[in-house]
């Protein structure tokens, strides 16, 4: 069982998924999570996703690789993380190099 010391199953309903930022605290779980999945932990910032109050699924903030638990489905969370790591990347750009990056992406079109 990889449950991560935060959560409290008073404080959402039992299907609720939680995404949020890896901290200190979560190094067991992560690892334990690494190993279920037969790879190394990540290393740096995290987002995990949490499921029923169960670490699920995690990826690094910096390479994004993922690990996730193979016991259990987590396509759609990992579909979530790495869309909410894609803009939290895209909140560090700064706004001249996003405006230049999508007029690229629209000439492409």
């Amino acid at each position: 069982m990889l449950t991560t010391d935060t959560y409290s199953p008073l404080d959402t309903a039992s299907d609720a998924v939680v995404l949020r930022r890896a901290q200190e605290s979560d190094t067991r779980a992560l690892r334990r999570l690494a190993d279920l999945d037969d790879g190394a932990p990540l290393a740096g910032d995290a987002l995990l996703a949490e499921q029923d109050g169960q670490l699920r699924a995690a990826i690094s903030l910096h390479s994004g690789r993922v690990i996730a638990d193979p016991f259990h489905l987590t396509t759609d969370l990992v579909t979530l993380l790495r869309a909410r790591a894609d803009l939290l990347d895209r909140e560090r750009l700064p706004r001249n190099r996003t405006r230049t990056l999508l007029r690229r992406a629209a000439r492409a079109v």
